[in-house]
């Protein structure tokens, strides 16, 4: 190519490289980043895993108090996600290669979808690790419960009847059974209750009453104070096993929606810091403080 210029006027030319044929996306410096970020993640995670574990004492005492560990641990986790995921997008930003086709604030942007890229990688890395993990308690509780499942069944197929129940209502007699029979049907009256809103039926009751009566000897008062207890204590352990239920599915519900805007967070952390990373790349900026070279 010629060009023709004014005379004493020295022209340079120059050969620009063919942008279309590469991409503006630096994955070396990309995977870097998420490398760093996966692991400042693991060694923080794994600290405040042991300084938890060292105020918890399963000896003595009432332990410490829940609502404390789950804000605690939760705040921990939160500055451990938000700084992993701008350390790995500063290091991204100052290792990526500018390319001086664009002005400052394109600079800025593309250093900053580095670090979305950074924060997008480590997320789903670390959500694979986590899957598998699950996953492999998953097929070890499974593989147990399908033992014991196999070996209950053996022993107790009548246990798993939903007619049995039922069934025990067509032979009641004024002859009460033995204690063994006894047992298995009053477990299968407080089943048939479960299955429902708790409540024993007033026949039932009487006959659990006549029945612990003719086993233990007591008058039929006792016998009858004694079933309306032990009614009661059934329906206290399937109160507090709905509340601890409840408080599950909200801890969970919580436990989403904060993990959702901490992510949000991180993401905006991570290109705010892969853009702070790019500037100092561009300014030549060290820290000799703290970097000191000796």
């Amino acid at each position: 190519m010629t060009i023709d210029a004014p005379a004493g006027v020295a022209v340079v030319e120059t050969t620009s490289t063919n942008r279309d044929q590469s991409s503006y996306v630096d994955w070396p410096a990309i995977i870097a980043g998420i490398v760093l970020a996966s692991a400042i993640s693991l060694v923080l995670i794994s600290f405040g895993s042991a300084v938890g574990l060292n105020f918890l004492d399963f000896g003595y005492g009432d332990g410490p108090n829940p609502i404390f560990v789950g804000i605690a641990a939760a705040s921990w986790f939160l500055w451990v996600q938000i700084s992993s995921f701008m350390a790995g997008g500063y290091l991204t930003g100052r290792l990526r290669r500018r390319y001086f086709d664009a002005n400052e604030d394109e600079s800025d942007l593309r250093d900053g979808a580095h670090g979305l890229l950074v924060w997008a990688g480590a997320a789903i890395l670390g959500a694979v690790i986590a899957v598998g993990g699950i996953g492999a308690a998953a097929n070890a509780v499974g593989s147990a419960a399908a033992t014991v499942t196999t070996a209950a069944s053996n022993v107790a197929e009548d246990a798993v009847d939903p007619n049995a129940y039922f069934v025990d209502t067509l032979f009641r007699s004024e002859q009460p059974a033995d204690a063994a029979v006894a047992r298995d049907e009053a477990s299968r009256i407080f089943a048939q209750a479960a299955l429902g809103d708790g409540t024993v039926p007033d026949e039932d009751r009487a006959y659990l009453a006549t029945v612990v009566a003719a086993n233990t000897g007591l008058a039929p008062e006792e016998a009858q104070a004694r079933v309306d207890q032990v009614i009661a204590n059934v329906e206290a352990a399937r109160q507090e096993a709905i509340e601890a239920a409840r408080i599950a599915r909200n801890t969970a519900i919580v436990g989403a929606f904060l993990l959702a805007a901490s992510l949000l967070i991180s993401a905006i952390g991570a290109y705010w810091a892969a853009q702070k990373g790019g500037n100092h790349r561009d300014k030549n900026t060290v820290f000799a403080d703290v970097f000191r070279r000796f």
